[in-house]
């Protein structure tokens, strides 16, 4: 379960605090899935980094599978993120030096896991459902942007996170690229039961989710 509760988050400007989020509460469970529209500047990321554990809100609370993330010490938060969160961004932040296997098994290697066994097993497996394993042993440059971003998706879900968040995942795609992305990234998670959670300034990519948000005026907004 992902509980957002009355999130604020303001920036220090010369000028005083820039508030971002005001207020914001959100509540979903595992196996539910959400787009979050807005013009640029209205918090999406913001919102995305904050639930995610990359950065502390000003005020309110997210907790993940009951705990709250902002209470723990660094080391110990690193450990939860990398253990419940999966990532995926605009740019697919690739390793280029290692293999697409390489790159999926990343954050279990991170984690202090051992490439073989289970791992490795799931991560030839994943490259399989996102049909990649004739590319397994190339290298991101010699990859289309489609498949980078499928590689991204992979090693999002390597270690089984309860939620996955997405910020423009196909923002950088042709749109054919950017249907099959939104396609997989959906069968997986319907698959996995993750909580999914995508910001994006793509409507079409909005629309196939079940339950769908709008960031206005500092806030989260349904979409009726």
């Amino acid at each position: 379960m992902l509980e957002v509760n009355n999130l604020s988050k303001e920036y220090p400007t010369p000028g005083g605090g820039l508030p971002i989020l005001s207020g914001v509460s959100l509540s979903l469970g595992r196996g539910e899935a959400v787009s979050i529209m807005g013009p640029s500047g209205s918090g999406k990321s913001s919102f995305l980094y904050i639930v995610g554990a990359l950065e502390p809100p000003t005020s309110g609370t997210v907790t993940l599978d009951g705990q709250n993330p902002f209470t723990m010490p660094e080391r110990e938060l690193a450990a939860f993120r990398n253990r419940q969160i999966g990532f995926i961004f605009q740019d697919h932040c690739l390793l280029p030096q290692l293999t697409v296997l390489e790159n999926v098994l990343t954050p279990t290697l991170v984690a202090g896991a051992q490439e073989g066994g289970d791992e490795l097993e799931r991560a030839r497996r994943l490259l399989a459902e996102v049909g990649l394993t004739a590319r397994s042993e190339h290298r991101p440059a010699e990859l289309s942007g489609g498949e980078r971003q499928r590689v991204a998706l992979a090693r999002a879900l390597i270690r089984k996170p309860l939620l996955l968040l997405c910020d423009e995942p196909t923002g950088n795609l042709d749109h054919a690229s950017a249907a099959n992305v939104a396609e997989l990234l959906l069968e997986l998670h319907r698959q996995q039961k993750t909580i999914l959670v995508v910001v994006t300034h793509n409507a079409e990519l909005a629309a196939k989710f079940p339950v769908r948000y709008e960031l206005l005026e500092q806030n989260l907004v349904r979409d009726q």
